[in-house]
């Protein structure tokens, strides 16, 4: 089983940056596919990133495209999610999970091991 552990988030003005970083334990981390998801205040759960388990393939969510960069490192048995560009609308709870079966990269089920997630608060 892997356990995760989401740091760095915050309060941020629009258009500023945080970087997310999600820790895993377990040995096995670095053969699995990582995401991160974020759920905003009475919405559901949604897709926002995902990266394949060298690192060499990265899957985004449309409305992050071109601000948002996953990575991993490994050795280090981290995620971590670089977020530039911040809007107010992406104010959420942002999570990470490990991606346990070979669907679709974009689809929730596809995940299990949820971390606890970290708020991430954009203010206008």
């Amino acid at each position: 089983q892997v356990q995760l552990v989401e740091s760095g988030g915050g309060l941020v003005q629009a258009g500023g940056s945080l970087r997310l970083s999600c820790a895993a334990s377990g040995r096995t981390f670095s053969r699995y596919a990582m995401g991160w998801f974020r759920q905003a205040p009475g919405k559901e759960r949604e897709f926002v990133a995902a990266v394949t388990w060298s690192g060499g393939g990265t899957y985004y969510a449309d409305f992050v495209k071109g601000r948002f960069t996953i990575s991993r490192d490994n050795a280090k048995n981290t995620v971590y999610l670089q977020m530039n560009s911040l809007k107010p609308e992406d104010t959420a709870v942002y999570s990470c999970a490990v991606r346990r079966y070979s669907g679709s990269y974009y689809a929730i089920n596809e995940y299990d091991y949820w971390g606890q997630g970290t708020q991430v608060t954009v203010s206008s």
